[in-house]
Formats: C-alpha cells, structure tokens, sequence
C-alpha cells in the first residue's frame, strides 16, 4: 500500500494571513491537538509575502479533538510582552515591533516552578521580538493542554542575541535541550546553537554551536533523539543572498556539545527556502518542508535507518498559488498515522490560511537499495525493535516525552 494523503482546513478568513506554524508549535494527546499560529491581514506584496506591514500579527490557537478532521479556534491567552505580535517583528513597520517597547526586566519573568519535560500534560512554547541584532526571546508553560499559558519567562542564563522558535529535546524530568538561534558576528540572522537546563527551566547555559556560522543562515532546527542516543538535527538553510534553500542534517553524540554534519538531505526547498518538521512513526522518521517554487507545495521524505539515508522526495500536497506557503508542524495522531500542519494559499491577493494533511505511510515504504541482503533485513529489524524500545520518551515533534510518529 502507497502512502495516503488527506488535506484539511484547520483556519481560513477572507482578508486575512494567518500562517506560520514553525515559529509557534503543534501538540498532540492521542487525538486532541492543538496548534498556534499568527493572524495577520493580506496587503501590498512584498519579495515574498503579501502582508499589511501596518497591522499586528496576533497569536491564536486552533484546537481539534478528532485527531485533526475538524478545527475549533480560539484565543491566545498568554501575555504577550511588550505588544499585540508574537514572533513576528520581521513582518511588522517600525511602530508595531515588539523590541522597541520590551522591557526584560520589567516584562519577563523568572520560572518558580520547574517544568517536567516527561509530563505529557506539560508543553512548552518559544516566542522572539525579531530574527537578527538584538532579539530577545522567552518562553511560555501549559500544563492543561494549552487552555492557560504561564509567562512569559526569561531564557536566564544566557547572554546573547536568541530568537528562538519551539525546538525541545528532553533529557530527563528537568533536564532538556532547547535548540535556539542567535545572530552572527555581523549582527545579521543564521546561527544555531544548543542550551541545555538542569533545572527544569530556571536557569540555562549555551552547551554548544551546532557547526560553524554559515555564509547566509542556518536556522529553524527539528530535533530529535535517535534509537541508541545521539540526538539528530535537521536545519533549514541558505547561502548568501537570495536563493535555493536547502536542509542540512547534524547529529551530537555528547548532549549537545559538538555537532557533526552529516550532509543536506534536502537539496532544494524553493526559494528562500523552508524549514523542516520532523517526526517518527513505526521505525520511520519523516521531514516534511514547504517547497516554494513551481509546482507550490508540501513535501516529505522517509528515512528507515535513524536518517543516514533518505528515500525519494514525494509530493504531500501541489497546488499551491505562490511560494507564500509551508511551515510545517508534525505530530502524531492516535491511530498511528501523521498530522502536519502548516500555512497555505490559492494564489495571488488570496488569503493565507491554516491547513493540515494527514499521512498514514504504506506497509512497506522502504527505499530500494537502503540496505542489502539478509544481514541488512536483520539490522532493520534490530533497528526497529530498538526504536520501540525508546517510544517512551517521545510525545510529540515539539515536546517529546515519548517517541512522536
């Protein structure tokens, strides 16, 4: 059986842009999910988006709770510091942005009580001011499935431009990686970097840069970790100026101290590129990315051996109107099967909107020629069993307290 497809509508107004689900986040309890977004208005055109410069990008949620077939929406009800956007500076005219009116030490706080990485109930949220110089960022907790948010708190500890996007990698019940970007030498946007807390998000320290800072950017993360314990990273990536994205894989065998490359595994996600959304199902990962040139869509690939090799890139979702479109978000559904969400359009002056599609993978999707031979069937196998093994440490592709996919 091939893999199936089915795409949905999670949040559609005429006029408006809504999009962006990779700065926000996606989490899931078996078939009650929930996703936040930005809520903004169409406008004049730019390079890439057509937005209005002159109106806030708010956060807002939408909730499912049968497994992603239909959608209610509702507010965003965290505080949000300093302003009516959330995550969104880059998009907003010089009187709308967050950063000119944030006070740190007036608008975020300290974290009194300790977050429980392993508490399904329990998720986190990053937010940021602006994607280069000086941006600050924080964080919010939920422990109700997203009905009340606590913050916004400060990332303490950590002395260095961040903007940070939702990337949360659990070690232990207060012990957790939080894969976070921060501006170059030349104060422009692109470098990730790896913070680890020991302290259930009290404190943090900068545990390590994830490769050296690249020409353009490398940003976005999706992590995960693998069967056995090295953690894998995938980054959304560009060369200097304006062009081909790509994506690019590194994995850490030290918790986040030092990242090897192990190659891109996207060779061309569009122009300006996409992030990727990472998840695992029955032994599998998959990434899914938006790809933003002719034909628009939605892809993904398969790996079935903890990402050394990946399958062919197959199409999710075409049709796309313009390159505006992607961000995807990955999490499970309670009969096994993939919920991606992101932001998509129809074409020109068209609104943005939030949608999602289902992907339930064949029996057997495996790549021909990823392993050979008897020895090679017992490897997958061995794999597979070990990655049942770890199930219990993932819960969704943001926050995983057990296996996502």
């Amino acid at each position: 059986m091939e893999t199936q497809f089915r795409n949905l509508e999670i949040y559609r107004r005429r006029g408006e842009f809504a999009g962006w689900p990779a700065n926000y986040g996606l989490w899931s309890w078996d078939d009650e999910m929930v996703v936040v977004f930005a809520r903004g208005k169409l406008g004049a055109k730019g390079e890439l988006h057509e937005l209005d410069r002159n109106y806030p990008f708010l956060p807002w949620q939408a909730r499912s709770l049968d497994g992603g077939l239909t959608w209610m929406d509702e507010p965003f009800c965290g505080r949000v510091p300093g302003g009516l956007s959330l995550s969104a500076d880059e998009h907003l005219n010089a009187d709308l942005k967050v950063r000119s009116r944030l006070s740190v030490r007036e608008d975020l706080c300290f974290l009194d009580e300790p977050i429980d990485f392993l508490d399904p109930e329990t998720i986190v949220m990053c937010a940021r001011t602006d994607v280069e110089g000086d941006a600050v960022s924080w964080f919010y907790v939920s422990r109700d499935r997203c009905l009340k948010w606590q913050g916004p708190f400060r990332f303490a500890g950590l002395h260095l431009p961040i903007s940070a996007r939702t990337d949360i990698v659990p070690l232990g019940r207060n012990d957790a990686l939080f894969m976070l970007s921060t501006s170059k030498e030349d104060g422009a946007e692109g470098r990730l970097f790896c913070a680890r807390t020991v302290d259930g998000g009290r404190s943090f320290v900068l545990q390590g840069f994830v490769g050296p800072e690249p020409e353009g950017y490398s940003i976005m993360p999706a992590s995960t970790v693998l069967s056995g314990g090295p953690i894998l990273t995938l980054t959304r990536c560009m060369g200097r100026g304006v062009g081909k994205g790509w994506i690019e894989a590194f994995t850490s065998h030290d918790q986040g101290r030092t990242w090897k490359p192990e190659g891109c595994i996207v060779e061309n996600t569009g122009s300006n590129g996409n992030p990727p959304a990472l998840g695992r199902i029955e032994g599998m990962l998959l990434v899914v990315y938006g790809h933003r040139d002719p034909p628009f869509g939605i892809r993904m690939r398969m790996s079935f051996d903890d990402g050394r090799t990946w399958g062919a890139e197959t199409i999710i979702r075409s049709g796309g109107g313009t390159a505006d479109l992607g961000y995807p978000r990955l999490v499970k559904r309670g009969d096994g099967s993939l919920l991606a969400a992101y932001y998509f359009n129809d074409g020109d002056r068209e609104e943005r909107y939030i949608a999602a599609s289902i992907v339930t993978p064949g029996k057997d999707q495996r790549p021909a020629g990823a392993w050979d031979g008897a020895a090679s069937c017992s490897r997958s196998l061995f794999r597979r069993y070990l990655v049942m093994l770890a199930e219990h440490r993932w819960k969704t592709s943001v926050i995983v307290p057990k296996p996502q996919q």
